[in-house]
């Protein structure tokens, strides 16, 4: 499949983990906090960025401080999956901060695939080549920019790690499939977990 961008006022259409009950287990998975936020593509082609939600809404405007870290990384062309999230004072995600303009104002993108780089197509690649990628491009850029990093081990034990910490949940991911791949993203919720008035952008 091909990624072209010849205009950025169309969203692209991001891979979507399934909801399970238990994390996985064996070798092959890898396992990443799940960040409770808005789910953002950003997509850049030379000195424009737009910042697109799963829904299709353009949040470029709403999330200055993501869009001008994404313009200031030293590339040409990048697509970056991520959730953008806001922070409470107890320094954990919290969903209802993007609703307010102080918390979109400071919200940082967690970026955890990286789809293109300078006319690349990288979603035929091995994830743990795409996210190596990802991780070099964006150390030493901004703050607002933060690489999500993976563990690898028993996916309950992380799991359960994740739930004691308050965290929403985690996401595993088959460390050698391509973007998009049919069940290679599973996601587990605590089930401790709340946030009222949800409402998915």
């Amino acid at each position: 499949m091909s990624l072209t961008l010849p205009r950025l006022d169309k969203p692209i259409t991001p891979a979507k983990p399934i909801l399970v009950r238990t994390p996985p287990t064996g070798p092959g998975w890898l396992h990443e906090i799940k960040h409770d936020g808005y789910r953002i593509v950003a997509s850049r082609q030379g000195d424009r960025v737009r910042l697109w939600s799963r829904a299709g809404r353009d949040w470029s405007a709403a999330l200055p401080g993501i869009r001008d870290a994404v313009l200031a990384l030293p590339v040409g062309e990048l697509v970056i999956d991520g959730e953008a999230a806001a922070h409470g004072e107890d320094g954990r995600p919290h969903f209802h901060g993007l609703r307010s303009r102080r918390g979109r104002l400071s919200a940082l993108l967690f970026a955890f695939d990286l789809l293109r780089l300078d006319g690349e197509d990288l979603r035929e690649l091995p994830l743990l080549k795409r996210k190596a990628q990802l991780e070099s491009l964006l150390r030493g850029a901004s703050d607002r920019l933060r690489y999500v990093e993976h563990l690898e081990g028993d996916g309950p034990t992380i799991f359960a790690h994740a739930c004691a910490l308050g965290l929403e949940g985690i996401v595993s991911k088959r460390a050698d499939a391509p973007y998009g791949a049919r069940l290679a993203w599973l996601k587990v919720k605590n089930p401790g977990y709340s946030r009222k008035n949800f409402r998915r952008t």
